[in-house]
């Protein structure tokens, strides 16, 4: 299979390479502020220009510190990104013209065997013409000057990436036209790639266990609270060690979630923005706990969106490895989670460390369980029988003397599981009795740990008039 030709953005900090990114495949994907640094990891996006598609890679601005440093950890992640890639777009601002950083960073790509584009970002109008034309004299050939913001002169970025990476592009698309007309047949294709979010408050060390699965420091880490601030998808594959089986991962790294009170700066509210964007593109979420500081009500409040949302949630307790009284720790987080989250008692508790890599694959095999609950249909026959039972079990009330009839139930949707219940006069039914019927199609039709929705429906009256 070929894979489509990878374009790294590198420069300085705030020269605009986030902006470009969002440019050059649609969407606001990365942050953007007027702040240097906001990127930290590196973010994957697929780009298409005037036909040419590629993965376009955001990365950290490039700082001249101490590799033990974070800017120095950051740097190294770019260097990193280099490696496999096709080409590489060297961004300047072409209104501040060329610093002693550019230098240092054409000096490096200069050692490097990876084609160079160099782009004068910010160049629209007179005061970028400047600096534009000093991007000569990094020694990559003629610059492309544009404005990301703006859009302009994209068509040129089109016209110096072409020469590049345009035949393994004209391959690719070759291959995975005959790829999809083989599959076209296919109507019962399984579910794709598990996407699979891990979110929790900062430094549970989410972004450290998604290193510890991968084998690779992929993500930037370290003793600093709060170092993730966009939300980083990695596509992976997993071997399941009980079955031996190959399974892909879409894992999805979030923002440390703190309580909406002390989120007072703009960039870590679009973080955590971010982070609850991931939630909802995600099919499973992991919370990750921190062993040492156990569970706490922000834990809750992050658990309840999550359901809130309709994903399937697994709560992992991270940093097992150096908990302390584990057996009582783990009993009492049990217990609050059945306490704090009523709707959903039973859902999945695993201890894991992300230093050791105990309970990893556990967690994952769980994952790939929930997420079949939570796409599972029950057929109709087997639903209303369950239903007929539950009503013959427990009958409905009827308040002032009135009957409440419930007539039939049906599965609407998956993925979360929704059901709509039929009757009449169901807007007298309590919510204790709709509490019944969730627990019962919970408890004995198989989705014990994921949210289901149930929806009251009533027949419309035809002589009823709408006036």
């Amino acid at each position: 299979m070929v894979t489509k030709p990878q374009v790294i953005i590198i420069g300085r900090p705030n020269v605009g390479k986030s902006t470009l990114f969002n440019r050059l495949v649609g969407k606001r994907l990365a942050l953007v502020d007027d702040q240097p640094g906001v990127t930290r990891d590196r973010r994957f996006g697929d780009a298409t220009i005037a036909g040419l598609e590629f993965t376009v890679v955001d990365t950290a601005g490039w700082e001249d510190d101490d590799p033990e440093t974070l800017p120095g950890r950051m740097r190294r992640q770019t260097e990193v990104s280099l490696e496999g890639a096709d080409a590489a777009l060297f961004v300047i601002d072409a209104r501040a013209g060329l610093t002693p950083l550019d230098e240092e960073i054409a000096r490096w790509l200069r050692s490097q065997t990876v084609p160079v584009v160099p782009v004068a970002n910010k160049a629209e109008g007179a005061a970028g013409e400047a600096g534009a034309i000093e991007a000569w004299s990094l020694g990559f050939g003629e610059p492309v000057a544009l404005s990301a913001e703006h859009g302009e002169g994209i068509a040129d970025l089109f016209g110096a990436l072409w020469p590049i990476i345009g035949e393994k592009a004209e391959r690719r698309e070759t291959i995975d036209t005959e790829a999809a007309d083989a599959e076209e047949s296919d109507e019962d294709a399984p579910l794709g790639p598990l996407k699979l979010a891990i979110v929790g408050r900062p430094n549970a060390g989410k972004s450290t266990l998604i290193n510890r699965l991968l084998g690779e420091d992929r993500l930037l880490t370290g003793p600093e609270a709060g170092i993730t601030r966009d939300s980083i998808a990695v596509d992976w594959r997993w071997t399941d060690p009980a079955s031996g089986e190959v399974r892909d991962i879409r894992l999805i790294d979030t923002a440390g979630m703190r309580k909406k009170a002390r989120v007072t700066e703009k960039l870590e509210k679009l973080s955590v923005a971010d982070a609850r964007r991931a939630v909802d593109f995600a099919e499973v979420v992991v919370l990750l706990l921190d062993a040492t500081k156990g569970l706490e009500h922000q834990d809750l409040k992050i658990a309840d969106a999550v359901l809130q949302e309709g994903r399937a949630l697994i709560v992992a307790i991270n940093k097992w490895d150096v908990a302390e009284n584990a057996s009582s720790l783990f009993n009492g987080i049990r217990e609050a989670l059945n306490e704090g989250l009523a709707q959903v008692r039973g859902l999945p508790l695993l201890a894991v460390s992300a230093r050791t890599g105990k309970g990893l694959d556990t967690m994952l095999g769980a994952a790939f369980e929930i997420r079949e609950s939570w796409s599972k249909r029950v057929p109709t026959a087997a639903l209303n029988r369950w239903f007929d039972d539950a009503l013959a079990a427990n009958p409905p009330p009827a308040p002032g003397g009135k009957r409440i009839k419930l007539r039939y139930i049906t599965q609407s949707s998956t993925r979360p599981p929704r059901f709509v219940v039929f009757g009449t006069r169901l807007d007298m039914l309590p919510k204790s009795y709709e509490r019944y019927l969730v627990n019962g199609i919970r408890r004995e039709l198989g989705f014990e740990a994921v949210p289901v929705r149930v929806v009251l429906k009533s027949p419309k009256n035809p002589y009823k008039s709408d006036r």
